[in-house]
């Protein structure tokens, strides 16, 4: 047997037979950074808040971005400040509860681009209720936008994907996908339904060289969770008290989520499917909360 050059050894791609003809090995020799020249994605609900700090960042980072949503004016904003930045994009009006929506939406972004490389599913709304008091109504409209949004995006993103050789999906779930808050069945249900959406993606697509995987955002600062807190007596003490939940002591950014959606679907990534990411600034980790924390309980009476 011929000995290994130690030089080729170090970088040598060891790929089974058996998966020789599917398991595709990115370049990553020479990226120092993310970047996503040449790439095509689709950010559903990019008009405001996550969906639109993810669209600025891909854009930022050589993406042409197609921005699915219904609210016309925010998201044409949105489009307009990205070409005025010099940065390719475009808006595709569509409602994601819509299947007719989704896939007319799809198609008119493949005949601009030919291509699709990413898609970010982040359609979503905020609806409060427990199972007794939510209607059907109200049921079906946030299980319409959650699940069906983001099995319709998935469904018609996915062909365009395998033909471009391979992508990387990443949906938007939430803190709420692993735990519950109260008041929120709905809710609770709808984005516990999309973290096993992604892990389904994520088994079987893995050897077509597509990645799904999630991110789970806790309170951050966007258009929803402030007309959550303007349905209240006092919006800011809803806020101060979101803040406190956390262990970082304040709330997200949306650009801090976007930073993680951005990563899951670069390369950087590429060994990473059907995860979910926690992006909550700890508010998962205390047992029994930071108000349990904050009470002194197992301090010992230390200061």
């Amino acid at each position: 047997m011929t000995p290994m050059s130690p030089h080729k050894s170090q970088s040598a791609q060891i790929v089974p037979e058996n998966l020789k003809t599917v398991a595709k090995y990115p370049d990553l020799s020479d990226s120092m950074s993310i970047r996503f020249d040449g790439k095509v994605a689709v950010v559903t609900g990019g008009a405001t808040g996550i969906g639109a700090a993810t669209a600025r960042k891909l854009c930022g980072l050589g993406a042409s971005v197609a921005i699915l949503d219904r609210n016309i004016e925010a998201a044409q904003e949105t489009v307009d400040a990205l070409l005025n930045a010099g940065h390719t994009a475009s808006f595709h009006r569509c409602d994601v509860a819509l299947e007719a929506d989704v896939k007319n939406a799809m198609d008119a972004v493949l005949q601009r681009y030919g291509t699709l490389n990413v898609l970010v599913s982040n359609a979503g709304i905020q609806r409060y209720g427990d199972v007794m008091s939510t209607s059907v109504g109200i049921w079906d409209e946030t299980f319409d936008v959650h699940v069906k949004g983001c099995f319709y995006s998935t469904k018609y993103a996915i062909p365009a994907m395998l033909a471009s050789g391979g992508g990387a999906i990443v949906i938007v779930a939430s803190v709420q996908s692993l735990t519950a808050v109260a008041n929120s069945a709905a809710y609770v249900a709808a984005k516990h339904a999309v973290l096993g959406i992604t892990r389904s993606i994520a088994l079987d697509f893995a050897r077509k060289n597509i990645r799904a995987n999630c991110v789970c955002p806790g309170s951050i600062d966007t258009p929803m969770l402030r007309w959550s807190a303007d349905r209240t007596a006092s919006p800011e003490k809803v806020i101060e008290g979101c803040s406190r939940m956390h262990p970082l002591g304040r709330i997200g950014r949306p650009e801090e989520v976007a930073n993680a959606i951005v990563f899951l679907a670069s390369d950087w990534a590429s060994f990473i499917t059907g995860t979910s990411l926690v992006v909550d600034g700890g508010l998962l980790v205390p047992t029994g909360g930071m108000g349990f924390q904050d009470s002194g309980i197992g301090t010992g009476g230390a200061e």
